[in-house]
């Protein structure tokens, strides 16, 4: 039955979410989720905002939703800022004014506490609003929808898990009434009256009752008086049909009146709901009527209270319902009445439109005014206002606007411009000042732009022409400013148009015509060429149309000359070079009609025998230079040659022929004087006659003659000493040629010469030689001797130098081979392609010596100790903030101290159980000695390896998580995935981790650049969280301890910037020092206590003060930029980049205050502000930090805030604005400093950490990890699998199949680890599961065998190789070393290297080995080595990664290159060293410090329990923690009973839902006390009834007082005061 009772009530529920839907939609106008989604939906607010704006559009804007079209929440899910729109919702609520009592609270929706609660207001706001007229009704469904039977049972067990009480839907109209002050038995006496009346159907009943005052019912019209009896005896019987179907799974006691019948907001809404409708009938008529007057009275109905309808709008409204409507029937196909909201809209549309026409013709009239008065400024300043809708005006050109609209208004016949004549003129006026504009600048690309501006209007305006109207704009427009004309007109610029248009179809016109006559040159008929060069389009200058023929020829060889030059057959003469062919033919055909005139003179004058006129002639017509002398010689030389010309009198005619430029013939008629290019038909040339070559010949001759004979006649001299110069070079010649035969015969003198001297030399030699061989031994003994007494002396003096400079010649020594050394060590560093020898030398360098392993033993050990530290102290520093909490609670009430004990023995006995849990792990668990366990363990150090090395999967997994559980996922399993950064490869992929998330957090979740600033991103926090931990503890400790430590050591330092707190401490110090009252009042606001001087003067000393303890704060700061953690800087370079590229329009100022947020209010304040918790002092166990201390560094830190962020004392602040000056100028040096900060390398370079780092490395990394924490994270990768690994063959995916499902606790530890039969089975394996386990992380594909053989690996193998062959076997390059076999005795170095690794690797731990493939191939001799070599090179050559053409130098640099990082990993490792030793020390100080909290807390435990022992106590607490009676018998206390009555008086209980308060008096609470100490049990009894019963704790009580939390809810109905409710348990049980 109960089951039954359960599904029904989730069926109801149901239904009201299918009402409160259906309802919503017909307000809103959209679709919304299904109804089993429709809780979802609602959970950020929009569609409540929306329907907030639906009824309040007064309160709620577009403006004002977040996420309108949930755009953000349907790519991210929730953001908190989605609470804005709930909030939006409730104030639309209040402003309406619906009752409080109705109202749920913003987490109610949001995080999704209290659904139904929303659901129920939204009920009730439907009811409101139909009774306001402003909503229509809401459909009653039950039992008229269907849900499945696995939707009903979702919806019980989701109700069920939230522990939800369901309101009652039914009564809302009864706690709506009674919640408006009104006389509620009056009006329930009224309400049943009409519900009576509406029963019998008779309207004139039902009227009168609906018109008593005591129903408070508005707007009730007795003329339809039947309508309200129809209507509401329609809606009484659905409410009666429904609450029937109520009924029959409520009991009668729980049943209400009003579900049968009325309730009076439900009549108001009935009768709104008929005046509404016949409103909208009478509006709806008058529309169709056309009726304004009709129209009117119908909008002004009270029912329609539509908003600002005015008279004078009345055409207006009939006009824009009128077309509104129109268009609604158009698009309906039929008949349509417009309802409420609809003319609503469309009056506020009307009205707008009749104010925007109203401002219009004012805004023309003013406009017209200024005209008129001619002053450019006020017409400028009317033309602008917005009323006036006009087009752009531009303030520079107020003098253009004046006169031109001056002038179009005198043209106008009533000198009255309209705001048509207006918008055109202005509009075109605008684009002609912008031209202008463009002209101005000489902006040709403005200029082309305005000119394509259709507002200009300009006629035949071609778009191809735009750059020849931009050039001849810009001539004219210079022309016109020089003349004094500050801008071209319209006209202007229409007339230029014009005249380019006009240019460019004359030039049009003009190449046509060249065409024409290329063509006609190319036929070769003169009269088409001198046709075509006529035209009077080609306007060629000076065409004569006799000159036809020698045109033709001249423009043909002309065009013909360009075609060979440009060697283009197709080219054409250009109008210049036709127009130069005419002038040029002109040219050559006067030349020679001029030379032909001179030649008939001259030979007609020889014919006469005319001497006196051939020097003129030749002069004047052939242009030579006349000797006067020679005129007789001229007509001599002349008519001799004439003479011997042939005579043939018979043949010969008039015509002479001449050559023009040696190509062209001219013919000239002596006797006609006329002359042609054409040949003249039969006619034979005149070949008696001289021709002019011939004439130009003979005078240029004769006049030579004369000038060279007048030469000699002037130099006779000269001439005399020439002779006898060349005399004297002729006999000097022979003297020369007779020298140069001497001295050719000198070779044969010589030999002469030779010969003789040659005889005597040998006969020499022949008498010398006779003599030595007399003598042969005697001169090798003297020879011998002679050479061993010089090699002696000078090898003696050789030695004797050596002796003497012994020490010289052995720094020589050393010094050449040192820079051999360092010579060969910089070409292996700094070479590109280190040369074989060189990297042979240094490849020892690879080999690891018993110094590395025991370095990284120790590295490992201390690794080990510092993660093992670092998270016991964190368990150590939770459960003693935990025992703070409960030694608080104790002070409170005794009772507690057993659970005190028992967290102070579990704090004892933490770490001896953990180290036996552990043995105990690694000898039973996943560490077991067998296959499946082992393959199991295996599995896991590939996921945790895989984890650590790709930071995308965990960066993903954090935002899957809800906040708060992946803090506690990144303080967990993540730090310990990294070993919290132990070493330099574990930080560098932390970095990587960090700064993944960063980037993903920063594009997915922030969408205003300051929500870095006022939200709380995950990854800044984290990021902070682990800087200021166990790694970042000392470097804050450096940076601030110094300089917080004086500040705190100064006694006398007292900063109070607290006007108010200055003021009470000086009226203290008067009342000490008189003894006396002090009459000043003791309460002051800031304004008040600022108006004492000497409150005045003390806050100016306390800033002074202030000003210098902040500037030593800064220069530590400023000063230790070094000292801050690497891993901060390069966040917070991430940080400004990732922003910079989301947010390109961001300043730099912005994104430095966003890294000054980070670097000094999150990472450094918090560390000034209260140094005790961050172990930035020393401080003993129970001691504290004086508040005036605490109060000097608030200040401190609240002014390096302030100057950090660029932000001013204001407001409350203002009586520090003297600071303000400080502050900007401090805000400088935080901006450098922040800038500084920023420039870090990339983790690459710092760390020096490469892809095939961890292949190189001696040990596997190593991980401690508790077993609790890798079922969490393997449960959680399971989980969210989907989201962060979205490839099918990613390999996570691989890994996870491979893992299978999740193991439990003891599949971990081993069976048998855990007694079946322990009672505390369950708390026992909730222990174990914090054992730890360390893993040896390896990645599953480093090393694979086949074909499929990973390339990274083949090339670590191939290198290693490649060492152990070199070292052994020299040679200039690898192919050669490869190609020549080994000797025996390299045979016999490389057996000994290899013994030698393996003595090594003997000594070697395990984890610290190499592969087994990479040790057997260490094993095989060098043959084979280099047969593997040449194997593995070709495999690596065809993919690319070496090539043989460059003799495989690719891994040769690669081999250089693993020399370099072994150098800086050694270097790295024992910096390391010293760092993980300071680190252990600085935890070993920390672990001492809470330990001698933990005896502080043991010393003050057993002295409560020593007081306790002396009390008499109701209880006695042993140290074991179980309770001691007296006799052995427990004490059964009696229960206590108290009505709610009484406890309301008490103030123990404020209220309890859906009961009045004199119901109170039959409901009782009866309290019991439970077997264990602090349990209660309550009953709640409703008239003796017992209705329900709640357990108790205690200790939640304490908690929740320690929280904060002052009312609790009890029953999910009873609100209780929880500090009245302990007080009253204390009294009665306790006796406190």
């Amino acid at each position: 039955m109960d089951e039954r009772r359960r599904q029904n009530i989730a069926y109801e529920y149901l239904c009201h979410l299918e009402e409160a839907k259906r309802w919503m939609e017909v307000c809103l106008e959209e679709e919304l989720p299904p109804t089993t989604e429709l809780e979802e939906g609602l959970r950020n607010g929009v569609y409540l905002a929306k329907l907030a704006k639906f009824f309040a559009p007064n309160v709620v804007s577009d403006k004002k939703i977040y996420d309108v079209e949930q755009a953000r929440y349907k790519r991210s899910g929730l953001h908190f800022r989605h609470t804005d729109n709930t909030v939006q919702w409730l104030r639309a609520m209040e402003s309406i004014g619906l009752p409080k009592i109705f109202y749920p609270e913003t987490t109610d929706v949001y995080d999704r506490k209290n659904i139904p609660r929303m659901i129920y207001c939204i009920h009730a706001l439907s009811l409101y609003l139909f009774k306001l007229g402003l909503a229509p009704q809401i459909q009653d469904l039950l039992g008229k929808v269907d849900f499945t039977d696995e939707e009903i049972s979702n919806m019980r067990k989701e109700l069920e898990k939230y522990g939800i009480q369901m309101p009652s839907f039914s009564k809302i109209g009864g706690i709506l009434a009674s919640e408006l002050s009104v006389d509620e038995a009056a009006l329930h006496a009224a309400v049943i009256a009409i519900n009576e009346a509406i029963e019998k159907g008779i309207a004139e009943q039902t009227i009168a009752t609906l018109t008593n005052p005591n129903a408070m019912l508005l707007n009730v019209d007795e003329e339809l008086a039947q309508d309200y009896q129809n209507e509401l005896f329609e809606a009484k019987r659905r409410k009666q049909s429904s609450a029937r179907l109520k009924n029959g799974t409520i009991s009668e006691e729980e049943r209400d009146v009003y579900e049968e019948l009325l309730t009076q907001a439900e009549i108001q809404g009935n009768i709104n709901k008929i005046n509404i409708h016949i409103a909208l009938v009478q509006v709806n008529e008058a529309i169709d009527w056309q009726d304004e007057v009709a129209l009117m009275a119908g909008l002004n109905r009270p029912a329609l209270s539509l908003l600002e309808v005015l008279p004078q709008n009345s055409s207006w409204y009939l006009l824009q319902l009128c077309d509104s409507k129109a268009q609604k029937m158009q698009i309906a196909g039929g008949p349509i009445m417009l309802d409420k909201s609809e003319i609503q809209k469309e009056v506020s549309v009307a009205n707008a439109e009749a104010e925007v026409h109203k401002l219009k013709l004012i805004a023309v009239d003013n406009i017209n005014t200024a005209i008129r008065n001619c002053d450019p400024s006020k017409t400028l300043v009317a033309l602008m206002k917005p009323e006036a809708q006009l087009p752009v005006v531009h303030s520079f050109a107020a003098v253009v606007y004046q006169t031109e609209l001056f002038n179009l208004q005198q043209q106008n016949a009533v000198n009255y411009l309209a705001h048509d004549e207006l918008s055109i003129a202005v509009e075109m006026l605008s684009a002609v000042v912008l031209l202008n504009q463009a002209l101005e600048n000489k902006d040709i690309l403005m200029i082309k732009n305005h000119l394509r501006n259709i507002c200009n209007g300009f006629n035949n305006l071609e778009e191809e022409n735009l750059q020849r109207y931009a050039d001849t704009l810009l001539s004219i427009k210079s022309e016109a400013s020089s003349q004094g004309q500050d801008y071209l007109s319209w006209n202007d610029i229409q007339n230029c148009i014009d005249m380019v248009n006009m240019q460019i179809q004359e030039e049009n016109e003009r190449i046509i015509a060249i065409g024409h006559i290329n063509e006609a040159i190319d036929k070769g008929n003169p009269e088409k060429t001198l046709e075509t060069l006529l035209m009077p389009t080609a306007k060629l200058q000076d065409v004569r149309p006799e000159n036809a023929k020698h045109y033709q020829d001249v423009l043909y060889h002309a065009k013909a000359q360009k075609c060979k030059e440009t060697q283009d057959e197709s080219a054409v003469l250009w109008l210049d070079e036709i127009q130069k062919g005419i002038i040029d033919a002109n040219n050559n055909i006067k030349e020679a009609e001029i030379l032909a005139t001179g030649i008939s003179l001259i030979n007609k004058s020889l014919e006469k025998g005319d001497s006196q006129s051939i020097p003129m002639i030749l002069q004047s017509k052939f242009g030579l230079r006349i000797v006067s002398e020679c005129a007789e010689i001229y007509f001599k030389n002349l008519s001799e040659a004439k003479k011997l010309k042939t005579k043939d009198d018979s043949t010969e005619s008039p015509w002479i022929k001449l050559v023009m430029k040696n190509m062209y013939d001219y013919y000239y008629n002596v006797e006609t004087e006329e002359g042609t290019c054409a040949a003249p038909g039969g006619v034979v040339p005149k070949t008696s006659w001289l021709t002019g070559e011939e004439i130009q010949n003979i005078v240029g001759q004769v006049t030579a003659d004369y000038n060279r004979e007048q030469l000699w006649l002037a130099n006779e001299n000269l001439i005399v000493q020439l002779q006898a110069q060349a005399r004297g070079y002729l006999i000097r010649k022979n003297y020369q040629e007779r020298k140069a035969y001497l001295q050719s015969q000198e070779p044969s003198a010589i030999k002469i010469q030779a010969f003789w001297k040659g005889f005597k030399q040998r006969k020499s030699y022949v008498d010398r030689l006779k003599v030595l061989q007399g003598n042969v031994g005697a001169i090798v003994k003297i020879q011998s001797w002679v050479k061993m007494w010089l090699a002696k002396r000078a090898y003696r003096k050789r030695l004797q130098y050596f002796k003497d400079h012994n020490e010289e010649i052995v720094k020589i020594q050393a010094f050449l081979r040192a820079n051999k050394a360092r010579e060969d060590y910089r070409t292996l560093i700094g070479a590109e392609n280190p040369p074989l020898p060189v990297l042979r030398k240094f490849a020892y360098l690879l080999e690891q010596s018993d110094l590395d392993f025991q370095e990284e033993l120790e590295v490992t050990r201390l690794r080990e100790e510092v993660v093992t530290k670092i998270r016991s102290n964190q368990q150590l520093e939770k459960d003693l903030n935990l025992m703070d909490i409960k030694i608080g609670l104790l002070v409170k009430n005794r009772i507690t101290l057993q659970d005190v004990v028992l967290h102070s023995k579990k704090l004892n006995k933490k770490s001896k159980n953990q180290l036996e849990e552990m043995v105990m792990v690694d000898k039973q668990g996943i560490k077991g000695l067998s296959k499946e366990r082992r393959k199991k363990l295996e599995a896991y150090q590939h996921l945790f390896y895989l984890l650590q090395t790709n930071p995308m999967y965990l960066a993903k997994l954090i935002f899957q998580m809800p906040q708060n559980k992946s803090t506690k996922f990144m303080d967990t399993v993540i730090f310990t995935l990294y070993n919290y950064a132990s070493n330099q490869r574990e930080e560098y992929l932390l970095l990587k981790l960090f700064k993944t998330a960063l980037e993903e957090e920063i594009n997915s979740k922030v969408d205003q650049i300051q929500d870095i600033v006022t939200g709380n991103p995950t990854v800044i926090k984290m990021v902070v969280s682990f800087n200021r931990g166990a790694r970042g503890q000392n470097t804050l400790r450096q940076l601030l301890a110094p300089v917080v430590k004086e500040i705190m050591d100064d006694k006398s330092l007292i900063i109070n910037t607290s006007p108010v707190d200055v003021y009470k401490s000086w009226v203290n110090q008067l009342e000490m020092q008189t003894g006396e009252a002090s009459k000043l009042p003791y309460d002051v606001t800031t304004e008040q206590a600022l108006t004492h001087t000497e409150v005045v003067s003390k806050l100016e000393s306390s800033i002074q003060s202030l000003r210098a303890v902040t500037d030593k704060v800064l220069t530590s700061i400023f000063s230790s930029l070094n000292m801050m953690p690497y891993g901060m800087r390069y966040i917070a370079k991430v940080l400004k980049s990732s922003l910079h590229e989301k947010f390109p329009d961001a300043t730099e100022d912005e994104l430095l205050k966003i890294v000054g947020n980070l670097l000094y209010y999150r990472y450094m304040n918090p560390a000034i502000v209260a140094p005790d918790g961050f172990d930035i002092i020393d401080m003993t166990a129970g001691g504290q930090i004086h508040p005036d201390q605490r109060r000097n560094l608030g200040c401190v830190a609240k002014v390096l805030q302030h100057a950090a962020s660029n932000k001013l004392f204001e407001g409350e602040s203002e009586h520090l604005s003297s600071m303000n000056a400080y502050l900007s100028q401090t805000y400088q040096k935080f901006r450098n400093f922040f800038q500084a900060a920023c420039d870090v390398p990339e983790p690459e370079e710092k760390f020096n950490i490469d892809e095939y780092s961890d292949m190189v490395t001696l040990s596997k990394p190593v991980i401690y990890i508790s077993i609790e924490e890798i079922i969490n994270t393997h449960s959680l990768l399971l989980e969210h699998q989907d989201a962060i690994a979205t490839e099918p063959n990613d390999l996570l995916n691989e890994l996870l199949e491979g893992l299978g499902p999740v193991p439990d606790v003891e599949s971990f530890l081993g069976e048998g680890s855990v007694d079946p039969n322990d009672p505390n089975r369950e708390g026992t394996l909730n222990q174990l599961a914090k054992t730890e386990i360390s893993l040896s992380l390896t990645s599953k594909y480093e090393l694979r065998e086949g074909e499929d053989q990973d390339l990274k690996s083949l090339m670590i193998k191939t290198k290693r190789l490649i060492v152990d062959v070199i070292r052994t076997q020299p040679g200039d390059t690898l192919l050669e070393i490869l190609e020549t076999t080994a000797t025996a005795q390299q045979e016999s170095e490389h057996l000994k290297l290899v013994e030698k690794r393996a003595i090594l690797d003997s000594k070697t731990p395990e984890k610290m080995k190499h592969s087994q493939s990479i040790s057997g191939e260490g094993q095989l001799p060098i043959e084979q080595k280099k047969r593997k070599i040449q194997r593995n090179l070709r495999t690596l050559e065809q993919a690319g990664l070496v090539s043989s053409a460059t003799k495989y130098q690719e891994i040769i640099n690669e081999i250089a290159k693993d020399i370099r990082n072994q150098r800086r990993y050694r270097h790295h490792r024992k910096a390391e060293l010293v760092k993980l030793q300071q680190t252990l020390n600085a935890l070993n100080s920390k672990t001492a410090f809470y330990e001698e909290q933990i005896n502080y807390y043991n010393t003050y435990i057993k002295t409560c329990l020593d007081n306790l022992t002396r009390k008499n106590s109701r209880r006695s607490i042993k140290v074991d923690g179980k309770e001691e009676v007296k006799g052995s018998k427990k004490l059964k206390q009696a229960s206590l009973k108290y009505t709610a009555a009484r406890l309301h008086e008490k103030g123990v209980i404020l209220e309890i839902e859906d009961l009045q308060t004199n119901q109170f008096k039959n409901v009782m609470f009866d309290i019991t006390p439970g077997e264990e100490v602090g349990d209660f049990e309550i009953k709640a009894k409703f008239l003796g009834v017992e209705m329900e019963k709640v357990q108790l704790h205690f200790q939640d009580l304490l908690q929740m007082q320690y929280e904060g939390v002052a009312v609790m809810k009890m029953f999910d109905k009873a609100k209780v005061n929880v500090n009245l409710l302990i007080f009253l348990l204390n009294k009665k049980f306790y006796g406190k």
